[in-house]
């Protein structure tokens, strides 16, 4: 499960689900103030004493978090009965709302829980909802990671910016005294050391499995020239037939080759040398 797949939407249903836990405990009914033995003992009832509002509300919400964080972590959709489990957890926030928004109408004077709950269930349906939608919604939760030091003490590039250090495309090798250095990453003889993280192989050099990166070629007749691009989160890598399944994920950090475009969409080929469809190219950064 990659956490950096998380969105900012997924922010908001996780934070949901903790409020919607905190209210389960608080009272539900607000009574007023009254003297006397026959004064009912409502204000300490919460969702735990009773079991039908505690199952389709506060622990539905609960598992509806669950069950859309899940989904997003996965690298490939889980599906449970012809739906994956994103569908299945969309479903239960938006029924743990409606559940909240009628026990709170019907149900008289609320108390602390009862509000508390139908405020996190609407949060929660709406950030379960909203997030394939709103674009703000879905910029990743956690910024991706900061490439590593290249050997030879190479230096990446700043924050936020592609690195020009040791390995990224059309970067200057390392040297000794003014001579290249013998022994390096894909030098005839030389370590066998990958690359760091977060660079891209350089031209000739051979990439992650053995296999060599190729070199970006001068655009075509089209006028697409290969470039090298890293994904902001986690996408999955379609084969070009359009098989729904995917054969690879790409994962932030890294630098990719897009070989030609197919709509709005690129043919990318990882390091080990699979080839395949990314469908989804918002974000990207450019090499």
């Amino acid at each position: 499960m990659n956490i950096r797949s998380l969105t900012r939407g997924d922010g908001v249903v996780i934070g949901a689900a903790v409020v919607l836990f905190i209210a389960s405990f608080l009272s539900l009914v607000d009574t007023p103030e009254c003297s006397g033995q026959f004064c009912p003992n409502t204000s300490t009832i919460n969702a735990w004493d009773t079991l039908g509002l505690l199952m389709s509300m506060f622990l539905a919400g609960i598992i509806a978090a669950v069950l859309i964080i899940v989904a997003r972590g996965l690298p490939t959709p889980r599906k449970v009965a012809g739906l994956d489990l994103l569908q299945f957890g969309i479903a239960f926030a938006v029924f743990s709302a409606w559940t909240a928004f009628w026990n709170i109408v019907d149900g008289g004077s609320a108390g602390a829980g009862m509000i508390l709950g139908l405020i996190a269930t609407l949060a929660l349906a709406a950030g379960a909802v909203a997030t394939p939608l709103v674009p703000a919604l879905q910029a990743p939760l956690m910024g991706a990671p900061k490439p590593a030091v290249g050997p030879y003490g190479a230096q990446p590039g700043q924050s936020g910016q592609p690195g020009a250090g040791y390995g990224y495309p059309g970067a200057q090798q390392p040297s000794f005294g003014g001579q290249p250095a013998p022994g390096g990453y894909g030098y005839p003889g030389g370590a066998t050391q990958a690359p760091a993280a977060g660079q891209a192989p350089a031209a000739g050099q051979p990439s992650q499995g053995g296999q060599g990166a190729p070199e970006p070629a001068p655009a075509d007749a089209s006028g697409f020239a290969p470039f090298w691009f890293a994904v902001p989160v986690a996408r999955p890598l379609y084969p070009e037939d359009g098989a729904p399944t995917p054969i690879a994920e790409l994962a932030p950090g890294t630098w990719y080759l897009a070989v030609d475009q197919r709509g709005p969409g690129l043919i990318a080929q990882t390091q080990d040398g699979r080839r395949g469809l990314l469908q989804d190219t918002t974000g990207i950064q450019r090499g």
